[in-house]
């Protein structure tokens, strides 16, 4: 039981973090999540080593169900989110995170933990290339249909490796020339449509293999996501009031350091 409540003490503090880290950069907080999650079920014995990372994934997604949540909401009251675009971006992510969230539990975990580090140094690399001066070039959305498939795709990665969809979607539509607090106000409102239908995919894939009794719903470890949202529920809108006093380009840099950070820790561990 004293690990237990150990356990419940670090995932809190893990929490706090990830939750204000979701609204500042609309990330869902999946990025910091899923690599140090993996390090505290490995510490307390809780899966055998190759169930870790899928289950840091799913418990994840859970907990960015919650913290998207509290994080759009700040965002919504901050006006920060186009609700022009979101319909249509949330029906391509929907799609794309159920999908994703029956597949990626038939991937060995190493094909995870891969697929994990080079998404994130490849997003990094791109967040430092377009935080330096660089002439602006503006290029218009393309049309709905299009849009959706692009989202689809965006959302089945982010599910794969139980992020909120904002490390994918921040950048793809800034690309577009969507404004960046705009961008990422429309990221945390996705968020919550991709944890909510990856974590019914890793819910129910997962549901043969763990149970109940030893605190799983699925792959969703409940413990920990209750250490989670307890504290990142309350840090996220904390997050989202930061951007209206940080600079566009400090928070592109933030974001670059803080997704290559993660993706080499991935892998070292």
């Amino acid at each position: 039981m004293s690990e237990l409540i150990l356990l419940f003490v670090y995932c809190a503090l893990l929490g706090s973090v990830v939750g204000f880290l979701a609204g500042l950069l609309g990330i869902g907080g999946g990025l910091v999540i899923v690599p140090v999650l993996s390090s505290i079920l490995l510490y307390f014995n809780v899966l055998p080593p190759e169930q870790v990372v899928i289950a840091a994934v799913a418990t994840s997604l859970a907990s960015i169900l919650f913290t998207s949540t509290s994080s759009a909401i700040a965002h919504h009251k901050n006006g920060n989110v186009p609700w022009d675009l979101a319909p249509w971006i949330m029906t391509g992510v929907a799609l794309g995170a159920l999908i994703s969230g029956f597949l990626a539990a038939l991937l060995p975990e190493n094909a995870v933990r891969i697929v994990f580090a080079v998404s994130v140094v490849l997003i990094a690399i791109k967040m430092f290339y377009s935080s330096k001066n660089e002439p602006t070039i503006q290029r218009q959305l393309p049309n709905k249909g299009i849009l959706t498939v692009l989202t689809t795709l965006t959302g089945g990665l982010s599910a794969m490796i139980g992020i909120g969809g904002g490390a994918l979607l921040v950048p793809l539509l800034t690309f577009f020339s969507v404004d960046m607090k705009k961008a990422i106000g429309c990221a945390s409102a996705c968020g919550i449509v991709i944890a909510l239908f990856g974590s019914v995919g890793y819910i129910s894939s997962g549901s043969a293999q763990l149970a109940l009794t030893d605190g799983f719903a699925g792959f969703v470890y409940l413990p920990a996501l209750l250490g989670i949202v307890c504290t990142s529920w309350f840090t996220a809108p904390m997050g989202a009031k930061a951007t209206h006093h940080l600079p566009v380009a400090t928070i592109k840099k933030v974001f670059a350091v803080l997704l290559l950070v993660m993706a080499v820790n991935m892998v070292v561990n």
